[in-house]
């Protein structure tokens, strides 16, 4: 007797497809095409940069983007932060803080790594209007509205108010 192979749904048309099947390919080859394509980018662009404006002035601008970097990705994410305990407070689920959390985390270390390439996506990551924008999109194609009600005593625009109560049936 065999065990069925696991099935998960199908983005694309809701139907059930075996897991490891042709769906997970592209990530992976995807993958590791960014592996090999991103390293030999920064190689090229660093060598014609250092090429015009010379060794020394291009190690310092790699170093430079780097400092700067991560001043805007400390200001950002204390920032990003206080967002997420207001949230919490207010008995909010802090979807899109803790996705621009991870997001300013991937900018750091786009900045971090020694590049021109890189450096230019990590600071696009850093744009807020950019960053949330993408976000939405990532929300809007991702998630599904349960219809679940709030916990009581939580109202606010959009929010069903609920109100704890006994009743009792009048036909019985």
């Amino acid at each position: 007797m065999t065990a069925a192979a696991p099935k998960v749904m199908d983005r694309g048309r809701g139907t059930p497809s075996p897991v490891g099947s042709r769906q997970e390919l592209p990530v992976f080859f995807l993958l590791l095409l960014l592996f090999f394509t991103i390293p030999l980018l920064e190689i090229t662009v660093l060598l014609q940069v250092g090429s015009a404006i010379g060794v020394l002035p291009t190690i310092a601008m790699v170093v430079l983007t780097a400092v700067i970097g991560a001043g805007i990705i400390r200001a950002q994410g204390i920032a990003t932060l206080g967002r997420v305990r207001l949230e919490l407070e207010r008995g909010e689920l802090p979807a899109v803080g803790i996705i621009e959390a991870a997001m300013l985390l991937v900018a750091g270390a786009l900045l971090l790594t020694p590049g021109f390439v890189t450096d230019a996506i990590g600071f696009l990551i850093l744009v807020p209007p950019l960053r949330r924008r993408v976000i939405h999109s990532f929300l809007a194609r991702r998630v599904v509205a349960t219809g679940a009600a709030p916990a009581s005593g939580q109202s606010g625009p959009g929010r069903v108010r609920v109100i704890e109560g006994e009743f009792r049936r009048e036909d019985e």
